[in-house]
C-alpha cells in the first residue's frame, strides 16, 4: 500500500498518546475510588461490573481515529479489477501427436472443446482469435467477439505433420498487438497455446517465440496435454502400421511461459482440462490496478464511530 500524502501519517503518534493518557487516568480513578472505600465492599454495592465493555467504545473510538488518519493520507491499493477490453489468442497444435488418445477422446478433440469452455467464460467484450498450428501456424480466425463464429472455427481444426510451436507463438503475438480498441490504443493481449510441447518444424525456436513475446508485452499461457503413455499409430508405405511414443514435452511451454511473463498449467487427462480453462478464464478477466481506497478507511471510522456510540448509550446512557 501506498499514500499520496505520507505526511500526514506523522499524525498516527496521537493515538498511542491517547491511550496512554485513558489508561493513566483509569489507574487514578481506581486508586481514587479505592481511598474512598474498602474494595472488598463493592460486591455487595454494585451488582456487576462492566469490565471489559466499559473499555470497548473507547477502543473502537481509537481504532476509527486511526483509520480516519490514514484515510486522509490518501491510501491506494494494488486491487484486481475486470478488464474492459483485451484481446486473448488461442493457439492449438494440430501436429500428429495430437491425435493420441491418451487424453479421451483425443488429444485435439479434447483441446478443441476445452478451448470452447475457455471462450464461453471470458468476458464478452473481449477479441477471441484462433491459429492452428502443426508445420506452419494458420489464422483460422482473427480477433472477434462473435462466440459463435470461433466455435465453428473450432470444429474446423484438422491434424497434420510437423509443430512449429515458435512460428505459431510469434504469429499469435503480431495478430493481437494489431487490434485496436475503442479509443485508439492498443489492448492488453494474452496468448493460450495448447499443445503436447514438441517443436518439430519451423523457422522460430520456442525461445526467440517466447522473447518475441515478452518484448511484445504478451503474456503466453500453456496448457500441456498428454502423459507419457501417449501413442499414435501412422500408415507407412506398403500399408504396415507403425506406433510411435508421443510423451508431451512439458519443459519446452514451461520456458515459453516464463520466459514471455505467463504460466504453464498441466492438464494430464481430459477430467483436469475444463478446471485448468476456468482459472485461466478468471485470471485473464482481471488485472491488477492501483486504486485510491480513501472511502475503504473513511466508510470504516464512521461504522466504528458509529457502532462505538450505540454500545456507549445502549450499555452506560452516555456517549464515549
Amino acid at each position: 500500500m501506498t499514500f499520496q500524502s505520507p505526511w500526514v501519517l506523522v499524525a498516527l503518534v496521537v493515538v498511542p498518546l491517547l491511550v496512554a493518557l485513558y489508561v493513566q487516568h483509569d489507574r487514578r480513578r481506581r486508586a481514587s475510588a479505592a481511598s474512598f472505600t474498602n474494595p472488598s465492599l463493592l460486591p455487595n454495592l454494585v451488582a456487576a461490573r462492566p469490565r471489559w465493555r466499559r473499555h470497548l467504545p473507547l477502543a473502537l473510538l481509537f481504532v476509527a481515529l486511526t483509520a480516519m488518519i490514514v484515510g486522509v493520507a490518501r491510501p491506494h491499493a494494488t486491487v484486481s479489477v475486470p478488464r474492459e477490453e483485451a484481446t486473448v489468442m488461442i493457439a492449438i497444435d494440430s501436429s500428429l501427436s495430437m491425435r493420441a488418445t491418451d487424453v479421451e477422446p483425443s488429444r485435439l478433440a479434447a483441446a478443441r472443446e476445452a478451448a470452447k469452455a475457455f471462450i464461453a467464460k471470458v468476458p464478452k467484450k473481449f477479441r477471441v482469435g484462433l491459429i492452428s498450428f502443426s508445420a506452419r501456424p494458420y489464422v483460422i480466425l482473427p480477433p472477434t467477439q462473435d462466440r459463435e463464429l470461433a466455435a465453428r472455427a473450432l470444429d474446423s481444426i484438422r491434424s497434420g505433420e510437423g509443430t512449429a510451436l515458435g512460428d505459431a507463438v510469434k504469429l499469435a503475438v503480431q495478430v493481437g498487438r494489431r487490434q485496436r480498441a475503442g479509443d485508439g490504443t492498443v489492448p492488453p493481449a494474452s496468448l493460450l497455446v495448447i499443445s503436447d510441447g514438441a517443436q518439430m518444424s519451423g523457422r522460430t525456436t520456442p525461445q526467440a517465440a517466447a522473447a518475441f513475446a515478452r518484448t511484445h508485452h504478451v503474456p503466453v499461457y500453456a496448457v500441456v496435454l498428454g502423459t507419457q503413455n501417449g501413442v499414435v499409430e501412422v500408415t507407412l508405405t506398403g500399408g504396415f502400421k507403425e506406433q510411435i511414443r508421443v510423451p508431451p514435452r512439458a519443459d519446452i511451454l514451461r520456458q515459453v511461459a516464463q520466459t514471455s511473463g505467463g504460466q504453464l498449467f498441466a492438464a494430464p487427462d481430459d477430467s483436469r482440462v475444463r478446471d485448468v480453462y476456468t482459472r485461466l478464464a478468471s485470471r485473464l478477466g482481471h488485472h491488477k490496478q492501483s486504486r485510491e481506497v480513501t472511502d475503504v478507511f473513511a466508510g470504516g471510522s464512521a461504522a466504528l464511530l458509529l457502532v462505538g456510540g450505540a454500545l456507549s448509550a445502549l450499555w452506560f446512557r452516555r456517549v464515549p
